[in-house]
C-alpha cells in the first residue's frame, strides 16, 4: 500500500521574539529559515485563545487566533488571512490550561501543521484529537519551503500505537467509531510483572482489556506502553461542556447518552462574575451573552443526561471551584480521575491519577467512560527535613518549578510524585498545592501516596467513615523505576515568588528589588484558596489588625473561596469579621481574576499584582504584571504595599 503523502503550498508564519518580524510576515514577507532565529518559548494556551475567546466553540474561534500573544503583534483574523499553513516556535508549545480551543482556533485559520522544540502534553494530545499535525522536528522546515511532499509517518514517528492510529484516522473520533465497531482493536498490553510506580499501578488496575465485556486490569504495565483505562470520575465546567457536548452530538447522534451518568458531574465555576469585570468592547461585542448562553446550554445538557451539576449559589458565585469539590467530595485513593481542566491533576493529593483532557477526549470518554494514556514515566521528589515558618507548600513548589529539570522541559509529560517526611507532615490541602501545579511544570500529574491522615481528614470532610473514602490505597514499589529522583531538604527554603510571564520563574524573594510596589494582592483561585490558605491568610492579617494595621492605601486585598465548605470553614473561624476588618474584599467560590473573569483582574499594564494562583502567563489575570507567591506573601505584601516577606513568628 502506498504511503500517503502531505503536501504544505501555504507559508510558514515563524513566531519569532521580535513582534516587528511576525508583524511583517502577517503583512506578506516570507522569511528565509534560518536555524539561528530567536522563537518565542512558552507561548500558553492564554496567548493563543485568550479567555474571552473561548466563548465561541465553532470555526469563528480561526478568526482569533493568537490575538492574545505578547507583544501584541497579532489582531483578529491575521493567522487566517495571511494563508499559513505552517506555525513554528520554541520551545513548551502550548502550556497551561487545556483548553482545545487553541489548537482548534489555529486548524479553524487554516493552519495544518505546528512545529515546535518541544509540545506540551495536553495541546498535543489535543491536537491529535482534531486532525492538527505537530512536530519537533525542525529539518522539516526547509524540506516544506522547497515544495517537497512529506510522508504522513514523519507525524506518527515516535507515536505510541494508539496515538499513531488517531493521526492516521485523522482525529480521535474516527478511531473511537473503528474501536466502538471492531474495526481498529488497541494493542494488547503484554507486559510482564515489575516493579512499578504508583501511576503505573493505578493504570495497570484500569486498563481496558476487553471494553464490551467491562473486562479491566493487566499484570502489569511500562512507560511507552498505550492503552484506555477506565475512569471512576469524569467532569467538565461551562467553559468546556457545551464545545464537549456538541462534538458528542455530532460524532454519536442526537440520541447518544452518557455512559454512567452517576459517575460524571458538570460546574458552573468559571464565569459566575464575568458581568463585574468585561471590558467594554466585549460587551459590544455580545461576548457576556455568549458566556451566559455557555452556563444556559451546559444547564440543559446535565439536565437532558442526568448529570449532577454543581451550580450557582443565590448570594452569586459557584458551590465550588470543581478541583476543590473534586477533592472534597468525589475522588478517593486509586482512582482514575478525568476532566476538562488542566488542573485535574489537584486530586492527586489523595493518590488518584487525574489528568486534563480537552473537549473531544472528554465527549468521547462520556460515551465509552475510557480515556486514551500512554504510560508516562515518573520523576519522584523526596522532600525532607522541616518547613520554615515563613514558608508553605507553594514555595516548595515554586523552588522545584525552578529546577533546569522542569525549566528545560524534562518534565513534560511525566508524573511529578512527591515524597518523604516533609510531605507526609502536610496535611491534605497543602500537599493539594503540590499536585494542583504539577501542569504549570509540563507534567502530565501529580501524586501523592494516599496515606491514614489524608484518609482521615477527607473522611471528616465528606461526614462518613474512614472506609467508605479509602479506595484503593497503593505505594509505589521500593525498586520502580524513575526517569529522575530528586531529594531536596525544605529546611533551608526561604520565600519565593515567581517573576511575571511563567510560574517557573521562581527566585527567592530576597532576590527581588525592595521596591516592587503591588496595585493587586490577590488571594484565592484553586491553588489559593482552599481553608489551610485562610489559615495563613489569617496568621499574618490577625496581628496586623490586633495593631490596627490594615491594608496599605492604594491596594485592593481580595480573599476568594475554593468552596462554599471552605467559606463555611471561614465563618466558624471568625476569619471573615477579621479579613474585612483589614480591608480585605471577600469573593464567593469561583475561577474569577485567576482566568481573567472576576474581581482581582488587572485593569492595564502598568498594574502589578502578588497572588496565590497557579500560573501567571502573560494576560492570564488581566494586562498587568503577576507575581506568584505563597499566601503568606500575599497577605504581608497587601499590609506593606510592596512585595515583602512573611513574618516567620
Amino acid at each position: 500500500m502506498t504511503e500517503p503523502m502531505l503536501k504544505f503550498s501555504g507559508r510558514i508564519l515563524f513566531l519569532t521574539e521580535d513582534p516587528e518580524l511576525i508583524r511583517r510576515q502577517v503583512a506578506g514577507e516570507d522569511l528565509a529559515w534560518d536555524p539561528s532565529l530567536p522563537l518565542i518559548d512558552n507561548i500558553s494556551t492564554d496567548e493563543i485563545t485568550p479567555g474571552w475567546v473561548c466563548f465561541y466553540y465553532d470555526e469563528t474561534l480561526g478568526e482569533f487566533a493568537f490575538v492574545g500573544l505578547r507583544g501584541g503583534s497579532m489582531e483578529r483574523n491575521d493567522l487566517r488571512s495571511g494563508g499559513f499553513d505552517v506555525v513554528v516556535s520554541g520551545l513548551s508549545k502550548g502550556c497551561g490550561s487545556s483548553r482545545e480551543t487553541a489548537p482548534y482556533a489555529e486548524k479553524a485559520a487554516g493552519v495544518r501543521l505546528v512545529i515546535a522544540r518541544s509540545i506540551e502534553k495536553i495541546y498535543g494530545q489535543n491536537a491529535q484529537n482534531i486532525g492538527l499535525l505537530t512536530s519537533t522536528d525542525f529539518g522539516l522546515i526547509p524540506r516544506i519551503l522547497a515544495g517537497e511532499e512529506i510522508p504522513r509517518s514523519e507525524f506518527t514517528r515516535g507515536l505510541d500505537p494508539i496515538s499513531a492510529g488517531i493521526v492516521e484516522a485523522g482525529g480521535l473520533f474516527g478511531y473511537a467509531k473503528g474501536r466502538v465497531g471492531g474495526r481498529i482493536r488497541p494493542p494488547t498490553i503484554t507486559t510482564a510483572p515489575r516493579p512499578m510506580t504508583l501511576v503505573e499501578k493505578i493504570i495497570a488496575g484500569h486498563a481496558v482489556v476487553d471494553a464490551a465485556n467491562n473486562d479491566l486490569g493487566v499484570q502489569a504495565v511500562a512507560p511507552g506502553d498505550a492503552l484506555f483505562v477506565r475512569a471512576d470520575v469524569r467532569f467538565s465546567h461551562e467553559y468546556v461542556t457545551p464545545m464537549a457536548e456538541a462534538l458528542f452530538i455530532g460524532a454519536f447522534g442526537e440520541d447518544a447518552r452518557v455512559a454512567e451518568p452517576t459517575t460524571v458531574f458538570a460546574f458552573r465555576d468559571h464565569l459566575t462574575f464575568l458581568d463585574q469585570v468585561m471590558p467594554k468592547a466585549h460587551r459590544e461585542m455580545g461576548l457576556l451573552e455568549r458566556a451566559n448562553g455557555l452556563a444556559t446550554t451546559q444547564q440543559g445538557f446535565t439536565a437532558r443526561q442526568g448529570i449532577r451539576l454543581y451550580g450557582e449559589v443565590s448570594a452569586g458565585g459557584s458551590e465550588a471551584i470543581c478541583h476543590n469539590a473534586v477533592l472534597e467530595d468525589l475522588a478517593r485513593p486509586g482512582d482514575v480521575v478525568v476532566g476538562t481542566d488542566s488542573h485535574t491533576c489537584t486530586a492527586g493529593a489523595l493518590g488518584a491519577f487525574a489528568f486534563g483532557v480537552g473537549s473531544t477526549d472528554m465527549a468521547a470518554g462520556w460515551f465509552t467512560r475510557d480515556f486514551r494514556v500512554r504510560v508516562p514515566r515518573s520523576v519522584l521528589f523526596r522532600l525532607g527535613g522541616t518547613l520554615p515558618r515563613d514558608c508553605s507548600a507553594k514555595d516548595v513548589m515554586l523552588r522545584i518549578m525552578a529546577t533546569d529539570y522542569i525549566r528545560e522541559g524534562h518534565a513534560i509529560g511525566q508524573v511529578l510524585e512527591f515524597a518523604g517526611d516533609a510531605v507526609t507532615a502536610m496535611n491534605l490541602d497543602e500537599r493539594a498545592t503540590l499536585t494542583n501545579m504539577a501542569v504549570e511544570a509540563g507534567a502530565f500529574t501529580g501524586i501523592i501516596a494516599a496515606d491514614e491522615a489524608a484518609i482521615a481528614e477527607i473522611a471528616e470532610i465528606r461526614g462518613v467513615a474512614p472506609d467508605a473514602v479509602r479506595g484503593t490505597v497503593l505505594r509505589s514499589d521500593p525498586d520502580a523505576e524513575y526517569a529522575a529522583t530528586f531529594d531536596i531538604d525544605v529546611s533551608g527554603l526561604r520565600p519565593m515568588v515567581a517573576t511575571p510571564g511563567d510560574p517557573r520563574n521562581g527566585i527567592d524573594i530576597a532576590d527581588l528589588p525592595a521596591d516592587v510596589a503591588i496595585d493587586i494582592a490577590y488571594g484565592g483561585s484553586c491553588t489559593g484558596g482552599k481553608k489551610t490558605d485562610m489559615d495563613l491568610y489569617a496568621r499574618v492579617l490577625g496581628p496586623a489588625v490586633a495593631e490596627g494595621r490594615s491594608v496599605a492605601p492604594g491596594v485592593d486585598l481580595y480573599i476568594q473561596f475554593g468552596s462554599q465548605h471552605i467559606r463555611r470553614y471561614a465563618e466558624e473561624r471568625g476569619y471573615i469579621e477579621l479579613f474585612q476588618r483589614a480591608g480585605a474584599r471577600l469573593v464567593n467560590p469561583s475561577c474569577g481574576a485567576c482566568i481573567k473573569a472576576g474581581p482581582g483582574v488587572s485593569l492595564n499594564e502598568s498594574q502589578v499584582t502578588i497572588s496565590a494562583i497557579n500560573r501567571n502567563f502573560p494576560g492570564r489575570s488581566g494586562p498587568g504584571q503577576v507575581y506568584l507567591a505563597s499566601p503568606l506573601v500575599v497577605a504581608a505584601s497587601a499590609l506593606a504595599g510592596r512585595i515583602v516577606r512573611p513574618p516567620a513568628a
